[in-house]
C-alpha cells in the first residue's frame, strides 16, 4: 500500500511539473528566430558556397515566359527549407541539399555566382522545363546597423563578423560568423540592436559597435567597426 501511494504521488508531481513546463513561455526571446537560421559547415561553404543559395529568387520559364519563384529560407546540413512558387500557388517544404544543388520534389536548383539561378523541373514522362531566375535585392534601408562589421578582442582572443544585409521594420537579414561558423537568417531589430540566435550587435554611432555572442554558458564580447562599402563600380568579387 505504501508503494502504491508513493507511486501515485510521484506521478501526480511529475504530471504537475510537465504541465508547468508546457505552459511556461521560453526564457530566451531570441529563440524565435532560429527557424530561419542557416547552419552551413565551413567545409561545405568553402567547397560549394552553399550560402549563395539562400535568398529569394524570381524569374521566368524558358519557352512560355511564365513567372516562377524559388525561395531558400535556410540550409541546415543536408536539408533546406524552401518555397516554390509556380502557376499562381506556392509549395512549401524541405529540399535535399547535395553539394551546390537543392532538390525539392521534381525541382532542382543551382547557382554559380550567387546572382543567377537555373531551375530544372522534371516530372517523369512529362518532359523537362528550365527557368532562369535572379536573386532579388533586399529592400533599401537607412538603418545605421546596415553594412558589414568585423573586429577582434584582445581580451578573449575572439573575432566576429556581423553582416546586416537588409532591415525591414523589426526584422533584419543577417550573416554572422563566430568561431569559424557562419549562420544566416532573420534577426530581430530593437532600437540600435539586432538579435540573432545566440548573437547580437549594437551600435550608437553607426561606425563602432559591439558583438556579443554566447557559447554554452559563456558570453564573449567583441568590439567591431563598420567596413567601408565596396566599390559599386564593379560587380566582380576580387576575393573569390
Amino acid at each position: 500500500m505504501v508503494s502504491v501511494r508513493f507511486r501515485s504521488a510521484s506521478w501526480h508531481g511529475w504530471s504537475e511539473r510537465k504541465r508547468i513546463r508546457q505552459t511556461c513561455p521560453p526564457s530566451n526571446p531570441m529563440a524565435i528566430v532560429t527557424s530561419s537560421t542557416s547552419q552551413i559547415s565551413p567545409a561545405n561553404e568553402r567547397i560549394f558556397h552553399q550560402s549563395a543559395l539562400v535568398g529569394d529568387w524570381k524569374g521566368n520559364w524558358v519557352g512560355n515566359n511564365q513567372p516562377v519563384g524559388f525561395k531558400v529560407v535556410n540550409i541546415r546540413g543536408a536539408r533546406a527549407q524552401v518555397e516554390y512558387t509556380h502557376n499562381g500557388h506556392t509549395e512549401r517544404g524541405f529540399g535535399e541539399v547535395q553539394g551546390s544543388l537543392i532538390t525539392f520534389g521534381g525541382v532542382t536548383v543551382g547557382t554559380k555566382d550567387g546572382k543567377n539561378m537555373v531551375l530544372l523541373f522534371s516530372a517523369g514522362g512529362a518532359g523537362k522545363q528550365t527557368a532562369n531566375l535572379e536573386k532579388q535585392a533586399p529592400p533599401a534601408s537607412d538603418s545605421r546597423l546596415m553594412g558589414s562589421w568585423g573586429g577582434y578582442s584582445g581580451d578573449n582572443g575572439k573575432s566576429a563578423s556581423f553582416k546586416v544585409l537588409a532591415v525591414n521594420g523589426n526584422e533584419a537579414q543577417v550573416s554572422v560568423t563566430t568561431d569559424g561558423i557562419t549562420r544566416q537568417g532573420t534577426g530581430i531589430v530593437y532600437k540600435n540592436v539586432i538579435m540573432f540566435g545566440q548573437a547580437q550587435i549594437a551600435t550608437d554611432d553607426g561606425k563602432n559597435g559591439k558583438v556579443i555572442y554566447q557559447v554554452g554558458t559563456k558570453s564573449f564580447m567583441v568590439p567591431v567597426t563598420k567596413y567601408p562599402p565596396a566599390d559599386s563600380s564593379s560587380s566582380v568579387d576580387k576575393t573569390a
